[in-house]
Order: C-alpha cells, then sequence, then structure tokens
C-alpha cells in the first residue's frame, strides 16, 4: 500500500499513534499491515523484534469498538504490556494464574461490563470453562496471537497449548485472527498459516535485519575474561547473558559481581519467587546484567537493553535471533557477542545424534546445526550470513565484527578447491566432519567404511588440521560457495560462486584463523553509546532525567522504561522543551504520559538550565 493512501481508519490510527503514544509516524510495514486488519482480513505478520507489532493490535482495539484478546505466551509478558497500556491511558487487563482472585474477577467484570479495549490471556487459560463466553459477551472482535511461532512443533519456543488456538478462533464465532512473531522462516510460516488459521491469512513478511544491533562472535578462549573484558565497556547499562547450564549462570554471574557488576543469575531451576523477584530487579533497574538460561525468554519486553551475550552456542540460528532481538528494542545502538567452541558444537551435535526424533528430523537438526556454525565461522559480512539465513539477499552492514575489520582475512582458493573436490568425490552425501577427515587424512572407521581412504583427495589436506578443514568447509557454506539441496536429502552441492572458485576463475576469501587456537582476546569494539551523540551539556541534562525517571519508577514500583523510554530522554535532553506544546513534540509524550509526569520533566530542564548558566 502506497503510504500517502489514507482510509477513515488509518487516519484514526494515525491520530492516535500521536494523541496516545506521542509517536509522529508509523514504522516500515505497520501501514500497510493496519489496513489488511482494519478491512477485516486475518493476517499473519513476521516483523523483527522492535519495529512495533503490538501496535498492530493495540491500534485497532484503540480506534474501533469491541474487544480484543491478546494470547501471550508469559505471565510477565503479560503484565509488562497492560502497565504500559494503562501508562498510555488504554484500558487493558489479563486474566492469568499470577492475579489474586479478586483482581481477576475484577478484569471479568470489566469484560462484561465492555469497558475494556485488550486482555491479556495464556493459552492455557481457554482450557478453564467460560472464557469463551466471558469474551463473547465483551464484544470480541479480535484474536491477536504474541509470539505466534510458539505453534511451530519444531521451533525453539513450542507451546503446545498453541495448537488449540484454531478451534478457539471458530469458537469465539470465527472471530478475526492477527498473528505476530519476529521468528519464523518458510517453513514456520508455512506451519503457522496451516495449523493457526481457518480461512487463508494475508502474509506480510518483513525484512529480519535490526541495523541498530552491533553482530560480534568470538572462539571461545576463557569465556568469564571475554565476556567480564567486553561488558566492562558497557558498565552501567542493562544486559543478558545467555548460558547452557543453570550451573553456569550461576559461576558467571558470581564472577562478574565480585568484579563490581550487579550481575543476577537466572533459570528454571530458582524457585519461583526468587526468579519474580530478579526478574522485577532487571525490569526496574539500569545497569542489572542478568546471567539466563533460555528461560530468560520471551517475557523481556525491556526496550533500553544495550547488550545481549552468549556464553555458549545458541541451539539455531532461529533461536540466535529471537535471543540478539531483546537488545535494542528503543531503536538505539546496542551490542551482542556470542562465544562458541568446538566442545559447544560437539555437544549439540550429540543431542541431535541421541534424540528420539525420527531420522528425517535429525537431518533437518544437522543442517541447522550447520547454519549456525556457518554463521559464526563466516568470512563475509556477519548481517549478510545471518539474513541469508531467513532467505533475505542484503549488502555488507558496517555494523559488524568482520564489517568492521576485526576478522584477517587470507585467498584460500586452493583450500576451497580441496574442500569442493571432496564433496564432488563423496557424492555431496557428507557434513563437514566427515569431509574434513578425509582432507586431513584421518582415517575413523567412518572413513574406512565407504572407502574414502581410498579416493584421491584422501590426506590432501595433512598440513591443517581436522578443525581447520571445518572451519573452512563452514565459511565456504556461509560465503554461498556451497549448499544443501533441501529437495535431495540435504545432499551438499557447488554453487555458481563455488564453480567459478573450483575453476579457478575466482578467488576465495577465508578467514586466517579458522579452526586454529584462540588467541588471546583483544579489545572489542562496541557500538556507539545511545546517548553519544549528545553535547556535554545535553549528556549532563540526559542524566538528570534518568535519575528523575528512576525516582518516580522507583515510588510507583514499575519500571523506568514504563516512565519514559530513552529515546524519549534522548529527546529532551537534545530539544530542551521550555513549555507543553514543545514537550508534545517529543517522542513518546502522548497526552496521558504529558498529563502524568509532563510537568515533573519540564522542572528538571529548566533547573538544569538554571545551572548551566
Amino acid at each position: 500500500m502506497n503510504s500517502a493512501a489514507t482510509t477513515p481508519e488509518l487516519d484514526a490510527a494515525r491520530e492516535a499513534l500521536a494523541r496516545v503514544y506521542g509517536f509522529k509516524a508509523f514504522r516500515p510495514g505497520q501501514e500497510e499491515i493496519l489496513n489488511a486488519v482494519f478491512a477485516g482480513e486475518d493476517v499473519l505478520a513476521v516483523m523483527p523484534t522492535g519495529s512495533g507489532k503490538s501496535l498492530l493490535y493495540q491500534l485497532p482495539a484503540i480506534c474501533r469498538p469491541g474487544l480484543t484478546i491478546v494470547v501471550s505466551p508469559l505471565i510477565a509478558l503479560m503484565r509488562d504490556q497492560v502497565r504500559q497500556l494503562r501508562g498510555y491511558g488504554i484500558a487493558a487487563g489479563a486474566l492469568n494464574s499470577s492475579n489474586g482472585g479478586a483482581e481477576n474477577m475484577s478484569v471479568e467484570r470489566a469484560i462484561v461490563e465492555r469497558r475494556l479495549r485488550l486482555v491479556f490471556v495464556a493459552p492455557e487459560r481457554f482450557a478453564l470453562p467460560g472464557l469463551v463466553d466471558l469474551c463473547k459477551r465483551g464484544g470480541a472482535n479480535l484474536l491477536a496471537i504474541d509470539e505466534a511461532h510458539c505453534i511451530s512443533q519444531w521451533g525453539h519456543d513450542f507451546r503446545p497449548e498453541y495448537l488449540a488456538l484454531r478451534e478457539i478462533a471458530e469458537d469465539l464465532g470465527g472471530i478475526q485472527t492477527l498473528a505476530v512473531t519476529a521468528t519464523a522462516d518458510e517453513p514456520t510460516r508455512n506451519e503457522i498459516a496451516d495449523k493457526l488459521f481457518s480461512r487463508k491469512p494475508h502474509v506480510f513478511l518483513h525484512s529480519f535485519d535490526r541495523p541498530n544491533l552491533r553482530l560480534a562472535m568470538r572462539r571461545k578462549n576463557n569465556a568469564i575474561r571475554q565476556l567480564a573484558a567486553f561488558i566492562e565497556q558497557r558498565r552501567g547499562d542493562s544486559g543478558i547473558i545467555y548460558c547452557g547450564s543453570r550451573k553456569r549462570t550461576e559461576k558467571i554471574a558470581e564472577a562478574l559481581a565480585a568484579i563490581g557488576h550487579r550481575a543476577i543469575a537466572y533459570h528454571a531451576g530458582l524457585d519461583q519467587e526468587l526468579r519474580s523477584a530478579r526478574q522485577d530487579e532487571f525490569q526496574q533497574a539500569d545497569g542489572v546484567v542478568v546471567v539466563a538460561t533460555v528461560a530468560f525468554g520471551m517475557g523481556i519486553d525491556k526496550p533500553d537493553v544495550r547488550f545481549v551475550c552468549h556464553a555458549d552456542l545458541p541451539q539455531s540460528v532461529e533461536a540466535y535471533y529471537q535471543e540478539i532481538g531483546r537488545a535494542g528494542r528503543d531503536g538505539l545502538p546496542a551490542d551482542t557477542l556470542t562465544l562458541w567452541g568446538e566442545d559447544d558444537i560437539a555437544w549439540r551435535r550429540k543431542q541431535i545424534l541421541d534424540s528420539e526424533a525420527p531420522t528425517s528430523r535429525k537431518r533437518i537438526e544437522e543442517r541447522k546445526l550447520e547454519g549456525l556454525i556457518a554463521l559464526c565461522e563466516t568470512p563475509r559480512c556477519r548481517r549478510q550470513t545471518l539474513l541469508a539465513a531467513f532467505g533475505e539477499a542484503s549488502k555488507p552492514c558496517g555494523n559488524c565484527d568482520v564489517c568492521g575489520g576485526e576478522m584477517k582475512l587470507f585467498n584460500g582458493k586452493v583450500e576451497a578447491q580441496k574442500v569442493m573436490s571432496a564433496i564432488l568425490r563423496t557424492s555431496g552425501r557428507f557434513f563437514a566432519h566427515h569431509i574434513a577427515n578425509i582432507l586431513a587424512g584421518t582415517a575413523t572407521d567412518s572413513i574406512r567404511r565407504h572407502a574414502h581412504d581410498k579416493i584421491k583427495t584422501f590426506g590432501v589436506g595433512a598440513d591443517r588440521s581436522p578443525a581447520e578443514w571445518r572451519s573452512i568447509f563452514h565459511q565456504l557454506h556461509a560465503s554461498e560457495m556451497i549448499e544443501q539441496d533441501l529437495e535431495d536429502d540435504g545432499r551438499w552441492h557447488l554453487t555458481e560462486t563455488g564453480e567459478r572458485v573450483l575453476k579457478g576463475e575466482a578467488d576465495a576469501p577465508l578467514r586466517i584463523d579458522g579452526g586454529q587456537k584462540p588467541r588471546t582476546e583483544e579489545r572489542m569494539r562496541v557500538a556507539r553509546p545511545a546517548a553519544d551523540g549528545l553535547s556535554v551539556g545535553a549528556q549532563s541534562l540526559f542524566a538528570a532525567l534518568k535519575a528523575k525517571r528512576l525516582e518516580l519508577a522507583k515510588a510507583e514500583r514499575q519500571p523506568a522504561y514504563v516512565v519514559f523510554a530513552d529515546r524519549s530522554l534522548i529527546d529532551m535532553a537534545s530539544l530542551r522543551p521550555r513549555d507543553a506544546d514543545e514537550m508534545r513534540s517529543v517522542h513518546g509524550v502522548g497526552e496521558a504520559k504529558f498529563a502524568r509526569y509532563g510537568a515533573i520533566f519540564l522542572e528538571v530542564i529548566r533547573r538544569h538550565g538554571d545551572g548551566m548558566r
């Protein structure tokens, strides 16, 4: 849809965007999706984290009568969204097991009396009798499913309760359905469309790119030391470090706390009360680093997370994308760092082989692992490689460790030719581990069983270790010189680019450190601080505004970003509004926020100006 086009519904949505949220314009993709929702279509929207997916169901709820039911996977996420909506002056509530009986009864009464615009529920809640009838009485006209990828049985966040949502939509009278997610490759999108919708949905697929995130990966050396060096450059910022085990979260949190960071561990082994307290601490305070398992996941709606690290290899490219997406949701610069090693890969491969999944599923998981390793090993732009995994072409980003010149490259044309020759001589049926052993001349049982110790390429790369050859194999995959044929059981074959390299018609840039033992970690580049573009005086004002925000948030027992996001405070520090009209022009200052906090922050700005004279 042309951005200049308009309808009465979109006009109302634009007005609400400015009046309620204090936003001047729609973000890319929102307008055309809203147009489809207002037209009554069922919609599946795949958009990156931080692109404003929640507005796709919040604005229709504001602009037209009726009740919007939002299915959300986690109680913490519901709680935060309800708190933010109420802060904007929108009538919203949640029905969940963490509420007291009186609170749930109050929400139910508001639904019956049609005083609510949105109600948040977990999918499990529909198993209780009476909820469907209650929603019907409340005038439900839109069922919005957040984190819709949870319906995929082979996804990283599968929730079996999501499989019942299609039937629930039908029980609600064939209600209009909107599903949103940030993480859905083509098979997952097809699965969502098939299992969630009784009518064919209008599918919107927008770029997966998060240009404000700086992407970096490193081979493990000393993970605690590497992480400590990384976050030292972000001291005072909020961040998340993901770990592969509960024990590891405790160890890393203790080590970081010992050197002065406000670091806390979070995992499913802690009792519910302690988990809730630690999540609240992270949400409500600045500068907290949570060291967590993936149990600390979708419930995070904190917009000012400035870094996400992985102390261990993520489960998949999709999981990696979902997890780093918790950084920089406010659109300001944020950092990511993933540490990985051969032990991580071996453990993940063992998990796949030891699982009870059918052979066909294990092949899919192996293919996903190959894609993740390729992302770790890539000699080209990290973002290009990541987006390619979702079928999206892009140019070098200039905002990753590879584009930043942190990886040394060499012309590996001869090495690439050896790998490709081994692939061709084994009919493309074997993964990197097997090909690496062939080239290094390592006669394993598998090599002998397939008589691959007799082929011409056996041992031609004995000057390199199997680990180095595995790295080169994955670099060729990341560089799109070799690829798997999904229609032929994942068989490897050469791409057009690979054919040119094999014939000697093109070079093959590879990383010089591939497969080698990591060196002592050098100081890494990080993204520019969120307020880095401000003058010295404006940075001082920004600090004063943050202090006032924290004071208010503590008094109200709510996260600081519910008062105002960092982006709003940066705008205030830059524009220095002097009166009500100028304050209303600040990003994120809608009517309700201005009525509640406008005068307070105008006074901070005035006092700071007096102090500068």
